[in-house]
């Protein structure tokens, strides 16, 4: 096409539209994220407002003067997680087992560095103990509640009653420390476990362990086996009046069984097979308590040859106005049972007029005495 003189240009409309619509290489688009980049905690910010995220490695590996294995070390800033990068904290804590009072001494001194867990950045720790398996209320401890606090210091020590030598070997204690939180609830920090048959009787072992994640609570553990507190009684077979004494001593860690957190325990005991059903024995009602004290004694008139042949189940309940007893736990003695239960019941037919004490399991089923 041929233009004449004094003719302006004609451009096509396809023309006009490459040459004005065209973009050129496309730029990316600038992310909120690169305006303000996210820092691991306790990395302080080596790269200048006006550079660009991207470059926040080289910014950070550059500023440092660490040789290349330490580069190895930085955090991922792009796939940072607190909970995977940050630690919860260390405990420091001895255990002492006193093998002749049956008595765990779990003196709790302090924690180091523990996890901020509030708005503030602080926490309000405390520390709780588990006797593992049978984990339940009955057997939970605690510290007070330290406010405002990342480095607390507590120092007070938490005592098991009634730990056996069986419970030694086949028991773990479970330490956790929690946030408290009075509109919400109390949130989990960290936690760690020790197998008592780590501690050897009479000796304080001392330990400073960091704090773990939550680990899962075995859930296949037979629930008719919950522990129920512990009972402490004594068995002697008294020749001249031919007779067997049973003691009711003491409880200990007993299951809260009322509103107000605490029972009102009572024990009762029954020597079977019992045809005339004049075997029952009750003690007295201790109010509002889980460490109630007896030192109550009950006789039955019975040859030593029939002993053998006698199981004494011991139950304990929890006493109501106006309504029916709630049974806590009970335990069985004789020769049909196992443990330390079939140990006592042989080491009181072996040693005549002699009082055996032992601190034994309440569980919360015991067959053939449920009903009060």
């Amino acid at each position: 096409m041929t233009q004449r003189k004094g003719e302006k240009p004609t451009i096509s409309i396809q023309e006009h539209m490459a040459i004005d619509v065209c973009p050129g290489p496309i730029q990316p688009i600038k992310q909120i994220s690169d305006y303000f980049p996210r820092y691991p905690r306790g990395l302080p910010p080596a790269v200048p407002p006006q550079h660009h995220a991207g470059s926040l490695r080289s910014a950070l590996s550059s500023s440092s003067s660490s040789s290349a294995s330490r580069k190895d070390e930085e955090p991922d800033v792009e796939g940072y997680d607190s909970d995977d990068s940050t630690t919860l904290g260390t405990l420091d804590f001895s255990l002492l087992y006193d093998q002749e009072n049956n008595a765990l001494h779990c003196t709790i001194n302090k924690a180091k560095g523990l996890k901020p867990m509030d708005h503030n950045g602080l926490s309000d720790p405390y520390v709780k103990l588990h006797l593992l398996p049978g984990a339940s209320k009955a057997n939970k401890l605690r510290t007070k509640t330290l406010h405002n606090t990342l480095n607390p210091v507590w120092s007070e020590t938490l005592t098991y009653y009634g730990i056996t030598d069986e419970d030694m070997v086949r028991k773990t204690l479970r330490i956790s420390v929690c946030d408290e939180d009075k509109f919400r609830h109390n949130e989990f920090i960290g936690e760690t476990r020790i197998p008592l048959k780590k501690l050897k009787p009479n000796q304080t072992k001392n330990f400073n362990n960091c704090l773990e994640k939550q680990l899962p609570v075995n859930k296949t553990e037979d629930k008719s086996l919950e522990e129920r507190g512990r009972i402490m009684i004594s068995l002697k077979y008294n020749t001249q009046k031919s007779c067997l004494v049973v003691g009711i001593i003491r409880c200990a860690h007993l299951a809260a069984m009322d509103a107000n957190g605490f029972s009102d325990p009572y024990v009762k005991t029954y020597l079977k097979p019992d045809e005339n059903k004049k075997s029952k024995h009750k003690t007295a009602v201790k109010k509002k308590t889980l460490n109630p004290e007896f030192n109550e004694e009950f006789c039955y008139d019975i040859k030593y040859a029939d002993l053998t042949k006698k199981t004494l189940e011991v139950t304990v309940w929890d006493y109501d106005i106006g309504k029916s007893n709630d049974f806590i736990g009970g335990v069985s003695l004789g020769i049909n049972a196992n443990g330390e239960r079939l140990k006592h019941w042989f080491d009181c037919l072996k040693n005549k007029d002699k009082k055996i004490e032992r601190w034994h399991t309440l569980t919360n089923e015991l067959p053939g005495s449920l009903n009060d």
